[in-house]
């Protein structure tokens, strides 16, 4: 009957006014390049209704009304963080009961998705004030203001921590062969803390942070490293010191040892990773880091500065050289957060 369907009616009608002048089923599939027991359907529907014509079909009501519908998408648009059963159980207070598949594909037709939500620092009114100052007046800073800047930054990194969300292609009845485990250890390992810097011509020095990093540590990091590095990089004279807005780095000590020491401080907002390009690399660094599968800390920090000096120069300027989208993306969101 699949096939029946999509005849035209005038089709329909000649094998119908062929068979009343005598010729059989064979002989009108012949002639019309049909399959026998397409003619015999199209026979038997005008023997039985008169008409060769399909009929429209009101097919199976829909459970969730239109009002329905219109409600459950203020519901979410209103409050994105509400699930399929809470609105299951609201269509229950109205006498209607459908599966949570039914109400996700209501929502998709109204292009509403159920994603990941992405975790961002939490913004005050006052910290999207300061971002969007920042990205206003650095808009249009040209690129060799951008080549001047040492971008600084600390990170954590577990021994096993970046095995959280993996995926493994498996058959039924396989999950517990070693190739499809994740091995764990209590207290992820262990970890280690990593302060290092970057500019346009590469990575600069990475370190380990002793302990609980404080005020006192951080200008004994910069003291043995920045100056390192700037020489390193080839970064002239005029160069740009950026840091966060981190309790340790703002103490009066640090600012006074900056100070000692000239250093030009790139002025932040509190609250903004996504507009430190270094973030992009803490990433690259964890992703080749765990690649490796590092067995103890020891190794986990050989591997981390033998990746780090691995990162291309290209990496970094790309990043640079496409800072503006960012800043446009701080003012397009007005201070607010941004997919970087």
């Amino acid at each position: 009957m699949g096939v029946t369907k999509q005849l035209s009616n005038d089709l329909k009608t000649k094998i119908v006014h062929h068979h009343g002048l005598g010729e059989g089923y064979r002989k009108l599939s012949q002639r019309f390049k049909l399959s026998v027991s397409t003619v015999r359907n199209i026979l038997r529907k005008w023997k039985t209704t008169g008409s060769v014509q399909v009929k429209a079909r009101s097919g199976r009501p829909r459970k969730i009304s239109d009002r329905q519908k219109r409600r459950m998408v203020r519901t979410v648009r209103v409050n994105p963080q509400t699930s399929t059963k809470d609105l299951q159980h609201h269509l229950a207070a109205d006498g209607v009961t459908v599966h949570r598949s039914t109400i996700r594909r209501t929502l998709h037709k109204e292009m509403l998705y159920a994603r990941v939500m992405q975790r961002k620092p939490f913004l005050r009114p006052q910290h999207k004030q300061s971002r969007l100052r920042y990205a206003q007046a650095h808009l249009d800073k040209p690129a060799s203001f951008w080549n001047k800047v040492l971008w600084t930054d600390e990170t954590k990194i577990e021994l096993f921590g970046h095995n959280k969300g993996r995926y493994a292609w498996r058959k039924k009845n396989t999950a517990f062969q070693e190739k499809h485990l994740l091995p764990t250890v209590k207290y992820g390992g262990g970890s280690i803390m990593l302060w290092g810097c970057v500019a346009s011509a590469g990575t600069g020095n990475l370190v380990k942070v002793e302990g609980r990093m404080d005020s006192t540590q951080y200008q004994q990091i910069l003291e043995t490293n920045v100056q390192e590095s700037v020489t390193k990089l080839k970064l002239r004279r005029g160069w740009i010191f950026q840091q966060d807005n981190d309790p340790k780095h703002c103490s009066k000590s640090t600012k006074a040892f900056m100070q000692r020491n000239k250093y030009n401080v790139l002025e932040w907002p509190s609250q903004s990773p996504d507009l430190n390009i270094i973030e992009n690399l803490w990433c690259e660094l964890k992703r080749a880091v765990h690649a490796r599968k590092p067995s103890n800390l020891n190794e986990l920090e050989m591997f981390c500065k033998e990746e780090w000096s691995k990162i291309p120069s290209t990496t970094i300027q790309t990043l640079i050289g496409t800072y503006r989208k960012r800043l446009e993306a701080v003012i397009s969101a007005k201070g607010g957060s941004t997919k970087y």
